[in-house]
């Protein structure tokens, strides 16, 4: 029989809401006690008595057993946490920069107290990938796990792909939709879907890894140049986190813009929607897919760790405590695609190889091989030069088929 959950609720923006929407239309053994909030003056939906702008109500509270976290404060997020692990209550979160910044110290905390943390909702919404790492892959070998992450960056790009639109209008919209947030950087700048993958490595090869240290570029430097060169050799451009097993002791993480040709399974992820591939040694390439933003998608993955919590399940972390010594690696070489102003770019970023290069009038690009170190090094030099860097192993090789003709705006 599951136990009562009486939950303090952090947070009631858009999954707050979205989560209580569907708790309201189920029968379970839990109940919501108090809801912390930062504005006090602000409407809501609920009857005040429900709510506090006072943190110690939810976490002194001996009647509360269940903390559910949904800020966007990282700090105050893992304040939260830590302090209710620590005095025995169980918890929920969706702050994916607070994990990935905190984890070692979150596991830690909760082999200490004997508390549980689960955090399905933190990783691509709706898409229980999390439980799928820790459970049915627990006993596999993976080579690879690869997606899009982020539904922000992945609308922005769908709108600029399918409907031509530009960059500033298409960002308005998923900000006025709530896929994107006011100060976009973390969504388009590849930060959210690094964090999301730092927290998937950490369950599918049991290394955690500081996101300082993993390398991400975004898609603000898109220009309607890349995407019309897309177009012309049938592909499109997803921002796509990468973890990649490269041999028995390395794994490498990164985030960077792929291009995708019509066979793979991320073409056709659009709009909100993510789509996690594992590539397994047996069980081969596994594709999941559903909405990764949004109230009522986050919300149910939300609501399914609360559920798994009245059943006292918590994340054993197999891969960690199995570990075969993996270390985390920038050390790989990638086919990349380079659209550029300066020459001494190029220079800087010291090419192994380039199979393409090309020119016409302010439209420069070269294609090659080049070591990850070297990007990582020079990220700073490719943002200063409004520079665009997309993944692409679709192109190694591959000569240009026609001139691809200047675009009239930039996207």
């Amino acid at each position: 029989m599951s136990k009562k959950l009486n939950i303090g609720l952090f947070g009631f923006g858009v999954v707050g809401q979205g989560l209580y929407d569907i708790i309201k239309t189920k029968h379970l053994n839990l109940e919501i006690i108090k809801i912390a909030i930062k504005d006090p003056h602000k409407e809501r939906s609920l009857p005040a008595h429900l709510f506090t702008t006072d943190k110690d109500e939810l976490l002194n509270n001996p009647e509360i057993n269940t903390i559910v976290e949904l800020i966007n404060d990282t700090e105050a997020a893992f304040e939260i946490v830590s302090r209710a692990l620590s005095s025995g209550k169980n918890v929920v979160s969706s702050s994916k920069k607070m994990i990935a910044l905190h984890l070692n110290e979150l596991i830690e905390l909760q082999h200490k107290h004997g508390t549980s943390l689960l955090y399905e909702g933190a990783v691509c919404g709706s898409i229980p990938i999390i439980r799928n790492l820790e459970e049915y892959y627990d006993n596999e070998l993976l080579h690879s796990i690869s997606g899009i992450f982020n539904g922000s960056s992945n609308y922005i790009l769908s709108k600029g792909f399918n409907e031509n639109m530009d960059y500033d209008t298409a960002l308005r919209q998923a900000q006025d939709l709530g896929f994107a947030e006011t100060d976009p950087t973390s969504d388009v700048g590849g930060f959210d879907a690094k964090y999301k993958l730092v927290i998937a490595a950490a369950h599918a090869y049991g290394v955690v890894v500081n996101p300082d240290d993993v390398f991400n570029l975004g898609i603000q430097n898109l220009s309607a140049s890349d995407i019309q060169y897309a177009r012309e050799k049938n592909l499109k451009i997803k921002l796509v986190p990468i973890a990649k097993e490269l041999d028995d002791r390395h794994v490498a993480l990164f985030v960077l813009p792929k291009f995708v040709n019509e066979n793979e399974f991320l073409y056709n992820v659009e709009y909100e929607y993510n789509g996690v591939i594992v590539q397994a040694a047996f069980a081969d390439q596994q594709f999941f897919f559903g909405k990764g933003a949004g109230g009522h998608p986050t919300g149910s993955a939300v609501l399914s760790d609360i559920a798994a919590l009245r059943y006292d399940y918590q994340y054993e972390y197999k891969k960690a405590k199995e570990s075969k010594g993996l270390n985390f690696t920038n050390n790989i070489e990638l086919n990349v695609y380079l659209r550029y102003e300066n020459e001494g770019l190029v220079t800087a970023l010291n090419f192994a190889h380039i199979h393409e290069r090309y020119y016409s009038g302010n439209y420069k690009f070269v294609i090659g091989k080049i070591n990850l170190q070297n990007l990582v090094e020079n990220q700073q030099l490719i943002a200063n030069n409004n520079a665009f860097v997309a993944f692409a192993d679709q192109l190694a090789g591959v000569t240009l088929a026609a001139e691809v003709k200047q675009a009239a705006e930039v996207f």
